[in-house]
């Protein structure tokens, strides 16, 4: 069987997405902050205000992307499609209901689809940034689900030409 995804090298500067909804904000800038040193050897960007107000109560540079309601979170999901995003750092509220919640939706689902490491809490987050491969080359695995379609089809093809 032909081989069934793409491997893509992360490098040892990752480009890390900072996302935070509007009662999480203060949480993921305090967390940027005592991990700072850390994310300063990294390339940082974010949706809308949680870049701006990381930006400046932190001093690192970060590019933003629009607001997430505005499409900011499209805008990170392309970017991880493009394979110029290896990680994210979502810290969401999981009780307040987002006028964009299909965005969040579908940017979690590309995360998952492109293989990239993402933390939607604080405990995750922290186990993610003391992991070795956060200095590392990491090879991530992305499976070609269509290709995975295509062999089912053919194997249930063949299994039903035998009955």
């Amino acid at each position: 069987m032909d081989k069934d995804y793409t491997l893509v090298t992360m490098q040892k500067q990752k480009s890390i997405a900072l996302i935070a909804h509007d009662n999480r904000k203060q949480d993921l800038i305090n967390w940027v902050e005592n991990n700072k040193e850390t994310l300063r050897k990294h390339f940082l960007c974010g949706t809308g205000t949680t870049a701006k107000l990381i930006s400046e109560q932190t001093q690192l540079p970060i590019t933003a992307y629009n607001s997430g309601p505005l499409g900011g979170d499209q805008q990170i999901g392309s970017r991880i499609v493009e394979c110029k995003i290896d990680f994210m750092i979502f810290f969401w509220d999981p009780l307040a209901a987002q006028p964009h919640d299909p965005d969040v939706k579908a940017l979690l689902r590309i995360a998952s689809l492109y293989d990239i490491p993402v933390a939607t809490n604080q405990s995750t987050a922290d186990f993610l940034i003391a992991s070795p491969l956060m200095e590392a080359t990491y090879e991530r695995k992305i499976i070609d689900y269509a290709k995975r379609i295509s062999n089912r089809a053919e194997e249930f093809g063949k299994d039903e030409k035998m009955i």
